[in-house]
């Protein structure tokens, strides 16, 4: 079974940061890309940045903002969110596409973490 325990939401005034972790647990081949979803109330999930293989994809709404980043050796995922804004508070959720053996994979998401923001 394979977890992915996140760490790092929190209350923040706007302009603020914070730094988001995300780690994966458990018994499997590797992984093949991880990211960070955000849903706001009332709203879809939606992507916010992604890494595969060294490549990172960001949100249009978070560039020059957010940074992501990943340790191999920890199996561990970064999120780091500067300058941040009002229209920044949801719930993050960490994805990570796992392989599990030679021939499948499969998506896992984390429990979510909360970031508000104040202005």
């Amino acid at each position: 079974q394979v977890q992915l325990v996140e760490s790092g939401g929190g209350l923040v005034q706007a302009g603020g940061s914070l730094r988001l972790s995300c780690a994966a647990s458990g018994s499997f081949r590797s992984i093949n890309s991880m990211g960070w979803y955000r849903q706001a109330p009332g709203k879809q999930r939606e992507l916010v940045a992604r890494i595969t293989s060294g490549v990172t994809n960001y949100a249009d709404s978070v560039k020059g903002r957010f940074t992501i980043s990943r340790d191999n050796a920890k199996n561990t995922v970064y999120l780091q969110m500067n300058s941040l804004e009002r229209e920044d508070t949801a719930v993050y959720y960490c994805n990570a596409n796992i392989r599990l053996t030679a021939f499948s994979s499969r998506d896992v998401w984390g429990q979510g973490t909360q970031v508000t923001v104040s202005s």
